[in-house]
């Protein structure tokens, strides 16, 4: 038995390479729980580098057949026993220090559920995305700002099912329906601290967000009605939201089910370039 108090689910489907990259992120001054979540992969590479990297100790849970990686994350949750969490794509990287310092803060706040900070995307872009300082369901309703890659107390995913969709396949769009049961239960976060980076997203033309755009006004529709009671109190959690009142105008007409164009994230990216920001979702 593991006596580790994080562990590190990571989903992997043919990341080749990317995964000993993922992998090797993870350095801590603590023991820390590492579970590669195989999510059916074919490719010949990847397959080779996960034989070899449970050769190197690292538990390899392989899936019978790709589910997408919120089964994935989830079926690692449950064969996992550490008191935190973290989710982190084996095409991403964790910073160093970071488990441990997320770990400490909700060590010390056991009323919060999830830890966080901001987050570096880089690879076909580079920009520094700031995640707001606490769950705020007003924005999540619209957009994704927080950072996929968070600390999660186990108690609290497995009370909420994990990123599990009632049997509905979400490409993408997990994560955004776990932190939208936090806000419906009142789940409180914590940040790490304005600029503090914690994980470094990559960001490549196979990304299965990038994919994912192409299908936001269905996958939102899905959300809506995942989420119906959250959805049906917008006017209540508008007037609790600390966003300013043009950022609570502007959020109806520039997110929710609005087709996402390929071309909006270069712009969007190109505008905090020099510090003109709305938003910091998807």
């Amino acid at each position: 038995m593991s006596t580790a108090r994080i562990a590190v689910l990571m989903p992997c489907f043919d990341e080749g390479d990317l995964l000993l990259e993922s992998v090797a992120s993870v350095r801590e001054q603590e023991p820390v729980e590492i579970l590669v979540i195989d999510d059916a992969s074919s490719n010949s590479r990847t397959l080779e580098l996960l034989e070899r990297l449970e050769g190197e100790g690292v538990t390899v849970l392989r899936q019978p057949s790709n589910a997408g990686p919120g089964a994935a994350r989830t079926a690692g949750l449950h064969a996992t026993r550490a008191e935190y969490v973290f989710s982190l794509d084996a095409d991403d990287l964790v910073e160093p220090g970071m488990l441990a310092r997320m770990a400490t803060l909700l060590d010390g706040r056991p009323e919060a559920g999830v830890a966080y900070g901001d987050h570096q995307e880089f690879g076909d872009g580079e920009v520094l995305r700031r995640a707001p300082e606490r769950i705020d369901p007003f924005r999540l309703l619209y957009v994704f700002e927080y950072p996929p890659a968070a600390l999660f107390r186990r108690s609290v995913l497995e009370r909420l099912g994990g990123w599990e969709a009632e049997g509905i396949r979400l490409p993408a769009y997990e994560d955004w329906h776990l932190w939208l049961k936090l806000a419906e239960h009142g789940v409180q976060g914590v940040h790490v601290g304005p600029g503090v980076i914690t994980y470094r997203r990559r960001l490549h033309g196979d990304r299965l967000l990038t994919r994912a755009r192409k299908q936001h006004r269905s996958l939102y529709r899905t959300l809506r009605r995942l989420h119906p009671a959250l959805f049906a109190q917008v006017g209540q959690h508008r007037r609790a939201s600390d966003l300013s009142t043009r950022r609570k105008l502007l959020y109806p007409i520039v997110y929710g089910g609005r087709p996402k164009f390929s071309f909006e994230h270069r712009i969007r990216v190109a505008l905090e370039r020099h510090g003109l920001r709305i938003s910091g979702g998807p």
